[in-house]
């Protein structure tokens, strides 16, 4: 039976919380950030301090890499046939790909080849592209460009920040976004030491010697992941019923994959999930990976059969130093 999507019909966006907790133990390291720390506050309720354990940049890479097999340099095998493009070197071995890479079709590696012929996607993109060096931004026509050059930008955004490119101005917001907090947080502090069985009190600047240091972990009360997608931004696409189709579905699919196996979010973060609940639209339940794993085939196929995707579903780009 087809996965049922009529209760987001008309929902501006699908909210959805997931409930985690430390495989083992209380406790886990949230991200930091360079000369910031540990981002913590107060709870806006006064409940408490809350924690960010995961941003929402963060998020959104480790969506997009539980989508990337790396040992066959490809697709997850439900996403197989959605279009991309992909980054080769000198020696023309698997380089990079703007489904892994942080600003997607914006990636230095695509759009800045050495090479005159790795100019093809920014030359696609200037002629597709032309009639929006001045005036509004046609989102629409960027949109059905994006879907048939690179279809994960309309769910995670781009900003194609060249002046070459509509003088720098064609962004995208995300269509999915995610992060993770920790409520009723309290940050625990440990340490150890670095230890030099041979000259303990050797050059610590080189690297020799005992180092003693600190270490920085949290327990908290409650740890969510948060999902939202926004479908209200997937109509404006105007792209049509089978692409909307496929958009939600693959969206539905990262969160699935990333609850199932990508929350090892680092050596001492290690989430699993409690259960999951849409809190709107109500009278909606996440599909099931293995379900979605049966459909999104099948909508990528749909939308190819109309030629939406267009001739070339994979660009290749040589990126020499």
């Amino acid at each position: 039976m087809a996965i049922d999507l009529t209760a987001l019909a008309g929902a501006p966006r699908l909210l959805a919380e997931a409930t985690l907790k430390p495989v083992q133990g209380s406790r886990f390291q949230p991200t930091g950030f360079p000369n910031l720390g540990h981002a913590a506050y107060d709870s806006p309720d006064g409940d408490g301090r809350i924690v960010l354990v995961e941003s929402a940049q963060s998020m959104a890479n480790r969506l997009e890499t539980v989508c990337w097999n790396d040992a066959n340099d490809d697709w997850a095998e439900p996403l197989k046939g959605l279009p991309l493009v992909k980054v080769v070197d000198g020696d023309n071995k698997p380089l990079t790909n703007s489904v892994i890479e942080a600003h997607r079709l914006n990636s230095p590696y695509i759009l800045e080849g050495t090479d005159s012929a790795d100019k093809k996607v920014v030359d696609m993109l200037q002629k597709r592209l032309a009639n929006m060096e001045r005036g509004r931004v046609d989102l629409r026509e960027l949109a059905k460009v994006l879907l048939e050059v690179d279809t994960n930008s309309l769910l995670h955004g781009v900003f194609l920040a060249k002046k070459n490119l509509a003088g720098g101005r064609l962004r995208l917001p995300r269509s999915l976004s995610s992060f993770i907090e920790a409520e009723d947080a309290q940050e625990v502090t440990s340490g150890g030491v670095k230890n030099d069985s041979v000259d303990p009190k050797g050059d610590t600047a080189k690297g020799f010697g005992n180092v003693p240091f600190t270490r920085g972990e949290w327990v908290a009360k409650r740890i969510t992941a948060y999902f939202n997608l926004d479908l209200r931004q997937i109509r404006a696409f105007g792209l049509g019923e089978a692409v909307e189709r496929l958009l939600v579905l693959v969206a539905l699919f990262k969160i699935q994959k990333l609850l199932a196996v990508g929350l090892r979010l680092r050596t001492a973060c290690d989430l699993d999930v409690k259960g999951v609940n849409v809190t709107r639209p109500t009278g909606f339940d996440l599909p099931d990976l293995g379900d979605l794993e049966r459909e999104v085939p099948q909508a990528i196929q749909a939308v190819g059969s109309q030629g939406l995707f267009g001739a070339n579903r994979e660009m290749t780009v040589t990126y020499r130093k």
